[in-house]
């Protein structure tokens, strides 16, 4: 679907007191969205809606990713304050450099809990609000999705791991009018890359962000991003010449999935592994 009309959109963003957060609402605002903004401080989330606009525009909600519940809540009552949800953006993530060795598996699990499990969490809470709407998942991913650096064993594989579980789920939601994609942004500058730089194993592994790791800017970013929502793209990455190397490790992917996946089986699998979770909770 190309030319999906953000004007009157209503639009849930997690992590939406960010650096990328912040931005992307700002630029949503000026496209005529409205937005449910979605963190872990009701105080900010409050400052930040009040600064959009009237409640009609802007308004937020307390949400943790790390827990079904919250994120659960914070959805349902944005539905109601809204009328419904078009878009739900996956955006809360942590980062952190740390040789698997020094790590404290904490921490590994922590990332993965919030950057992987955080976006099952928010797309599983947000699928009968989008669906209600033929709407649109985005989970904001990263190119270490696809580049595995070395002190990155934790980010790298929650990265991989939401880029995997966006293509599996659009084959799982196809057929009610939800899409679904992952967003792949290199290096850019917000203040959690700005406590990565920090970091001097950062400087050491990734040569000081120069050469092929300099940062991207953050409009250039915002604005991939606003692209990716109105044409509701299954992957982008930025810069956008990095799809090269996003596509090299798995070109053969929608192959694949053509071949091996038909979509009539497809809805049929959805339909019984439903019924069959409802039968354990009875």
């Amino acid at each position: 679907m190309t030319n999906y009309n953000l004007n009157g959109k209503v639009i849930a963003i997690t992590g939406s007191t960010g650096g990328l957060g912040r931005a992307a609402a700002l630029a949503l605002i000026a496209k005529g969205a409205r937005l449910a903004l979605l963190d872990l401080n009701q105080d900010a989330v409050n400052a930040q809606a009040q600064a959009l606009g009237d409640k009609s525009q802007a308004a937020g909600w307390t949400a943790d990713v790390r827990s079904m519940e919250s994120v659960e809540s914070a959805l349902a009552k944005a539905a109601a304050h809204f009328g419904g949800i078009d878009i739900v953006i996956a955006n809360a993530g942590v980062g952190t450099n740390s040789s698997l060795s020094a790590m404290d598996p904490k921490e590994f699990d922590r990332t993965i809990d919030i950057n992987l499990n955080g976006v099952m969490r928010t797309f599983r809470a947000a699928l009968p609000h989008v669906a209600q709407r033929n709407g649109y998942l985005l989970a904001i991913s990263s190119m270490a999705a696809f580049v595995h650096s070395p002190l990155n064993t934790h980010y790298a594989a929650s990265k991989a791991g939401v880029w995997a579980m966006c293509n599996s789920l659009r084959l799982e939601v196809k057929h009610l009018g939800v899409g679904v994609g992952s967003f792949h942004p290199t290096f850019f500058k917000t203040p959690m890359m700005y406590a990565l730089v920090d970091n001097p194993c950062s400087m050491l592994v990734w040569n000081n962000h120069q050469g092929i790791w300099k940062f991207a800017e953050l409009e250039e970013v915002v604005g991939s991003l606003i692209y990716t929502l109105e044409n509701r793209r299954d992957m982008v990455t930025v810069p956008r010449q990095n799809a090269f190397i996003a596509g090299a490790s798995g070109f053969l992917r929608p192959f694949i999935e053509k071949i091996g996946f038909d979509r009539k089986r497809v809805v049929k699998a959805v339909q019984l592994s439903e019924a069959t979770a409802a039968k354990i909770k009875d």
